[in-house]
C-alpha cells in the first residue's frame, strides 16, 4: 500500500497558469507513481517531487521564486521522517541550490534541524552543491503570479506520501512572498508549521505563512487526528477554520498510515495532485466551490 499527495499553492490563480501547473503535476506524479510502486522509499520521492517542482521553474519555489526587496533570491525548504521524527531545513539560502536537497542533508548530516542564512549557505557549499553564480540568468524572467488578499504569493510546492514498507515523509519548499523583507522567513522550512509527519500522519501547508506559524499548522492537524480522534478531512478544515478566524488563508493536503489522502483550502483555488495504490489519481486546479 502507498499513497502520494503534492501540492503547488494555494491562491488566486491566473487562467493561463493552469494548463501549465496541471501538466507539471501530472508529470511529477506519473514519475512518484512508478517509484512508489517499485517499493521506493518515501524519503526518497517526496524529495524527488519537490525537487521536480523546484526545477519546473512554474511554481513559487525553486527556479521559479521571485526576488525580495533588496533583489536578492532566499530560499525555504524542510523535509520531515514520520517514523524517526528526523527533520532538516534550511531558511533564507542565497546563492545555492536545490533547497529540499540541501534541507534533506542538514537531516543526515549533521545534529541540527534548521540552518539559515550565510550559516546554511556554507553548510550546503561543504556538501558539494551546486553554487548559482548568475541568480538573474538562474531564476529566469517569469510571468508574475496573482497574489492572495494578504498579499502572498501563490506557488509554495509540498508533498506528502506513505510508502509500502509504512513510513510516513512530509516536505515544502518555498521562495516565499515576492518583494518581501530581507531575511523574513514563513512556515515552510519550520517543522510543525509548514511541514510535519509522524507515524500516524503527514502534512505540508500552502498560503498566508505567518498564520500557519501562529497555528503551528501542520502540527494541528496530526494533534487532530491523534488527540481528538478526526479524521484527515475533519482535522484540516478545524485547522483552516482556526486560520481563517485570525485573517489567514491557504491549504493543507496529509495523508495517514492507512494511505487515506485530503486536502482543503480557503482560498479561490489550490494545485493539487494525488494518487494511491488502490487506484485513486487526480490532478487538478481545485476551485473552492467545486470541491466535492
Amino acid at each position: 500500500m502507498w499513497a502520494i499527495a503534492i501540492h503547488g499553492g494555494a491562491g488566486a490563480l491566473g487562467e493561463s497558469a493552469i494548463a501549465a501547473d496541471c501538466r507539471v503535476l501530472d508529470e511529477t506524479l506519473a514519475w512518484a507513481e512508478a517509484e512508489l510502486a517499485r517499493n521506493a522509499g518515501a524519503l526518497d520521492v517526496v524529495e524527488g517531487v519537490i525537487r521536480r517542482l523546484e526545477d519546473s521553474a512554474q511554481f513559487v519555489a525553486g527556479k521559479g521564486s521571485s526576488p525580495n526587496s533588496a533583489g536578492e533570491w532566499e530560499l525555504d525548504a524542510s523535509i520531515c521522517d514520520g517514523r524517526s521524527r528526523r527533520s532538516g531545513a534550511v531558511a533564507a539560502l542565497r546563492g545555492i541550490y536545490p533547497p529540499i536537497s540541501i534541507a534533506r542533508a542538514v537531516m543526515e548530516r549533521t545534529k541540527n534541524v534548521l540552518l539559515a542564512g550565510e550559516g546554511a549557505q556554507a553548510f550546503a557549499r561543504d556538501c558539494g552543491f551546486s553554487e548559482i553564480r548568475d541568480p538573474a540568468a538562474f531564476f529566469a524572467p517569469r510571468r508574475e503570479r496573482p497574489r492572495t488578499p494578504d498579499g502572498t504569493g501563490a506557488g509554495t510546492v509540498g508533498a506528502v506520501a506513505l510508502d509500502s514498507t509504512g513510513a510516513i515523509v512530509a516536505g515544502t519548499s518555498t521562495g516565499g512572498i515576492s518583494g518581501k523583507r530581507p531575511g523574513r522567513v514563513g512556515d515552510s522550512p519550520i517543522i510543525g508549521a509548514g511541514t510535519w509527519a509522524d507515524d500516524l500522519v503527514g502534512v505540508s501547508c500552502t498560503g498566508a505563512g505567518e498564520f500557519f506559524l501562529r497555528t503551528a499548522a501542520a502540527h494541528s492537524v496530526a494533534a487532530q487526528c491523534r488527540l481528538v480522534g478526526l479524521g484527515l478531512g475533519a482535522a484540516i478544515a478545524a485547522v483552516l477554520a482556526e486560520i481563517a478566524q485570525l485573517g489567514g488563508g491557504g491549504g493543507i493536503i496529509a495523508v495517514d498510515h492507512d494511505g487515506a489522502l485530503d486536502y482543503a483550502f480557503n482560498t479561490d483555488a489550490m494545485r493539487v495532485a494525488m494518487a494511491s495504490s488502490s487506484g485513486l489519481r487526480e490532478v487538478r486546479v481545485a476551485r473552492r466551490a467545486a470541491k466535492p
